[in-house]
């Protein structure tokens, strides 16, 4: 038998670059469609990526450069790949980035190696900050950068731990002038922490600010994630209060939900779980916040640890690394980062088994073999990347490391260092053909889809343990996938009741979005899949108004936290500046207008939605017509009221 070393550079077979002439005559025919649709204004393009305003220059840009893109990196994958990609069978994520450029997708930046060593952007040395509002702007900086030089999301990570030391900085000033002025040293530390709170705030507001104000070069804001929640020091505190009363008091004069970034607030017991616990006032101001802002989405320190095998905040929206230590034994997660998404049409491969289970699994098993093949594709694309292709990220320490410009990037994601993961879409679709559309009370049928699972990840283990990657099960956002696996299904298959007829597919495992389960019964039937799914999941419970009852939502939060990971959280926070309502703006054809008023002008409204992971603003950014369906057939989770459990 091959040895292990041996097996795991099959990812460089893949042979070289076609010459010009040749890759240009196949991507000539997908280039010629690509640009129609897109001067046609197709919605299913424009309106693709709902964290693009495609009513501006630069992501008009980013659009047509995409069409050029996606058409040279059909052309560069395998042709099984290319024709499973057009024809619906999986789905290349990214395809306007990757292949044609040999980028990254998600990552944990590693900040406090950037702060502590110093960093290169442009033309700029950076030294090492010497306080909270230094670092905050250059992680600001950075942000923008690493976005602009991969796809997906970044996320700060435990991010009240990693500017304490900064905000200690502040604090040791104010406390320096403080002895010179005043004899009383309770006056003087008095001082010096009422200064540094200060200080505080406003370097929190103006990394929301800042964030929120940023283009990257793919013509949108940044996807981040700010994860926090763990510290308990004064400062630490400080910093996690901070955090969540400028996320409540909202952007501008008027006060609007900031959509990014995106807050991820950790759940521990005997931090913040209970009364009795040190931070439990803090957990109390999240969610006050959730009711308000909808974010933070919470993280259960214990679940994610077992699920995962290390504690971390998720890298963009829901893409986890998977506990891992490096050659001195040390957990590493920072400056970790994902290499790719391919995901499954799992309710085709359900439509063209005609209800025949031996079908089924034979064609997802022939499925499995081209997403192998995908997967491996994208990694070896990424591996032709030079460290000075994207210099902040390879050489300058967003990684982890600081590689010389002819260093091999390889080393950064060897040995599992990396995940690249394969996505799946449709659990509940795929039930439905064999079982019905109310499956999920039934044992065998829920049965039927955990076997799935565990097929699927049985089958990714196999890849990791062959090639030496982290190969993970990704429950995917199918922000737009969502549409147009439906869309092609539709096309082949007709309008089948309760699958295509709806114009979305059901995200990942999720509990159909058009019953009405309690939370506590949804969490209890969703939380056996992420065991299989631990490279990407989140939940989400649907509720009414909860501001003026935050104990009915903490009650879900605390039977959530011994039994998933990761819950968000959804309740109408829509709001009409010209007749005051708040709550929930009906959906139209066109967007969602104020029921009391019928306003849908974008200017005098703020309409805040689930798109997947993140928040998006439908009425400023459009979404795909099936995910607008989606979000159109969420119905209220019984149970939480206004009033009560």
């Amino acid at each position: 038998m091959e040895s292990l070393q041996n097996q795991r550079y099959i990812v460089d077979d893949f042979g070289s670059m076609p010459d010009i002439k040749t890759l240009l005559e196949k991507a000539l025919p997908n280039l010629q469609a690509g640009i129609e649709h897109l001067l046609a204004q197709d919605k299913s393009v424009v309106n693709e990526n709902a964290n693009k305003d495609s009513r501006v220059f630069n992501t008009q840009r980013d659009l047509m450069a995409g069409v050029l893109a996606k058409s040279i990196g059909l052309a560069l994958l395998p042709e099984a790949v290319a024709q499973a990609h057009q024809a619906g069978d999986l789905h290349i994520h990214d395809l306007d980035y990757q292949p044609y450029a040999p980028m990254t997708n998600c990552s944990l930046i590693d900040f406090k190696t950037m702060f502590e060593q110093g960093f290169t952007i442009g033309n700029a040395q950076v030294e090492p900050p010497r306080s909270i509002n230094t670092a905050t702007a250059q992680m600001a900086q950075i942000i923008a950068n690493v976005a602009s030089s991969q796809y997906g999301g970044t996320t700060a990570n435990r991010v009240d731990e990693l500017l304490a030391p900064y905000a200690q900085m502040n604090y040791d000033k104010h406390l320096t002038r403080a002895q010179k002025w005043l004899t009383d040293p309770d006056q003087q530390e008095a001082f010096a922490k009422e200064a540094t709170q200060k200080d505080i705030y406003d370097a929190m507001q103006s990394l929301e600010y800042e964030i929120n104000t940023l283009y990257t070069s793919q013509g949108q804001t940044p996807f981040t994630t700010l994860g926090f929640g763990l510290g308990t020091s004064w400062i630490e505190r400080e910093i996690q209060r901070a955090i969540l009363k400028i996320r409540i008091e909202g952007l501008g004069k008027e006060k609007r939900t900031a959509i990014f970034p995106k807050l991820v607030f950790t759940l521990k017991e005997g931090t913040n779980l209970h009364p009795k616990d040190p931070n439990y006032d803090i957990k109390c101001l999240a969610l006050e916040c959730a009711t308000k802002r909808m974010y933070p989405d919470v993280l259960m320190y214990d679940k994610i640890v077992e699920l995962t095998g290390s504690f971390k905040a998720p890298m963009g929206c829901r893409s986890f690394l998977q506990g891992w230590r490096n050659e001195e034994g040390l957990e590493v997660n920072e400056g970790r980062m994902n290499l790719g998404v391919v995901t499954l049409n799992l309710p085709r491969i359900a439509l063209e088994s005609q209800g025949h289970l031996d079908q089924f699994w034979q064609t997802l098993s022939a499925r499995l073999t081209l997403a192998e093949e995908a997967l491996l594709y994208r990694i070896h694309r990424v591996l032709q990347a030079q460290p000075e292709n994207a210099p902040i990220i390879y050489q300058f320490g967003a990684f982890g490391h600081y590689l010389k410009k002819d260093d091999s990037v390889k080393q950064l994601f060897d040995h599992r260092r990396a995940t690249v993961s394969l996505g799946y879409i449709g659990l509940y679709e795929v039930a439905t053909v064999f079982y019905g559309p109310d499956w999920e009370s039934n044992a065998e049928a829920k049965a039927f889809t955990l076997e799935i699972m565990r097929r699927l990840k049985e089958k990714v283990d196999q890849w990791s343990q062959q090639y030496d990657y982290h190969f993970s099960i990704y429950g995917t956002p199918s922000e737009s996938l969502t549409d147009r696996f439906c869309r092609l299904d539709r096309q082949r298959f007709g309008e089948v009741a309760h699958i295509t007829d709806k114009g979305y597919y059901t995200n990942s495992f999720h509990y159909d979005v058009r019953k009405q389960p309690t939370p506590f019964e949804k969490i209890s039937f969703e939380q056996a899949y992420p065991y299989y799914s631990s490279g990407g999941f989140i939940h989400y419970c649907e509720y009414p108004n909860l501001e003026q009852n935050p104990r009915a939502l903490e009650a879900v939060w605390d039977y959530a936290y011994d039994r998933i990971g990761y819950l968000g959280t959804n309740t109408p926070i829509d709001y009409c500046y010209e007749c005051g309502f708040k709550g929930d703006f009906n959906p139209t054809e066109f967007g969602f207008e104020c029921p009391h008023c019928h306003n849908r002008n974008p200017e005098t409204c703020d309409v805040v939605k689930r798109t997947c992971g993140y928040l998006g603003n439908p009425q400023l950014r459009p979404m795909v017509k099936g995910r607008h369906r989606e979000i159109t057939a969420r119905k209220k989770h019984l149970g939480v009221t206004s009033h009560g459990l």
